[in-house]
């Protein structure tokens, strides 16, 4: 028993040095990149940033830049709310969204490989260089104008509202139509590396423990409950810190917008930075808050013992 304990801790002991050899490229790109701008932009955010002659010269002012963030920018919190708000109601559908997909991916059917393809296609296809491909791409451009002249400058959306109109449905409510499909679009392109993590953590849960289950007379919703989410909670609160990360970097993000405004547009890089570490600690709080009581009910299987963190 004891030379049983002493293989398992070793093997464990093995594999948390395999993990943090993983993670050394990043912390090392972090210290090397980061560092330095990561405190720079928390000491300018307590400064009045002074531009010279390709010199920057800091005044220190104390709390003066976060005062006028929340006090005197008319935007500010009203865009923070917002997109706290929104990044809430996102996070939780794609969890929902992802999470339901990747059940029906883990089952055997034929085109199975096809349909996983296109549904991680989204995700390259929203990537910054196929986005600019596609905008630099004259052929593209010479398409959509040929759509533009054959449709006489109507898109298929204007036509489709004009239809709804015809049949009498009233402004708001195709309105409402049009946004909920822009929110499902968005959420299935969002939901891509997480439906891939889902995928790979169903994938790794023993066929004997549904085989057992059948046998003990479970159901698919009692398997789904006692066997498929302790296998892979663990994944939920992954998939839910890089939701949160992810929808801080989408470029529809007004927050981020707002900054880069202050700080590109106004070069108040003393007010931007004060905004941007406003933003990134609700955002950590956020993250640290709900982390917290995901992982309340984590389970981790190992070796024969499962336990509850």
């Amino acid at each position: 028993m004891k030379k049983q304990k002493n293989k398992t801790a070793g093997l464990q002991k093995r594999q948390a040095i395999a993990g943090y050899l993983f993670i050394s490229p990043f912390i090392v790109g972090f210290l090397v990149f980061m560092i330095k701008p990561f405190f720079q932009s928390l000491y300018m955010s307590f400064c009045d940033v002074q531009i010279g002659a390709g010199s920057f010269n800091p005044i220190w002012q104390g709390f003066t830049n976060y005062v006028k963030a929340f006090r005197v920018d008319p935007d500010f919190t009203r865009l923070l709310v917002e997109e706290i708000a929104r990044m809430a109601v996102y996070s939780l559908a794609i969890m929902v969204f992802s999470f339901f997909v990747s059940l029906i991916l883990n089952q055997k059917f034929k085109g199975r490989a096809l349909v996983r393809a296109i549904f991680f296609l989204p995700v390259i296809l929203s990537s910054g260089v196929i986005i600019g491909l596609e905008t630099d791409n004259a052929l593209m451009a010479s398409l959509e104008a040929s759509i533009e002249q054959t449709t006489s400058g109507i898109s298929v959306t204007a036509a489709l509202e004009n239809i709804l109109r015809t049949a009498g449905i009233g402004t708001r409510a195709y309105e409402e139509v049009f946004e909920l499909i822009d929110n499902i679009y968005d959420v299935a392109v969002a939901s891509g590396i997480q439906i891939i993590i889902f995928l790979s953590g169903l994938q790794t849960i023993p066929q004997s423990m549904y085989e057992a289950a059948d046998i003990e007379g479970c159901t698919k919703w009692e398997s789904l409950w006692k066997i498929t989410f302790p296998m892979i909670s663990s994944l939920f609160l992954v998939n839910w810190i890089y939701t949160i990360v992810d929808f801080c970097m989408r470029s529809d993000n007004e927050v981020i917008d707002k900054i880069s405004e202050v700080m590109v547009q106004q070069i108040n890089y003393g007010l931007g930075s004060a905004m941007a570490w406003v933003y990134f600690v609700i955002v950590m709080v956020i993250i640290g808050i709900s982390s917290l009581i995901i992982s309340k009910g984590v389970y981790y299987y190992e070796y024969g013992e499962d336990r509850k963190v």
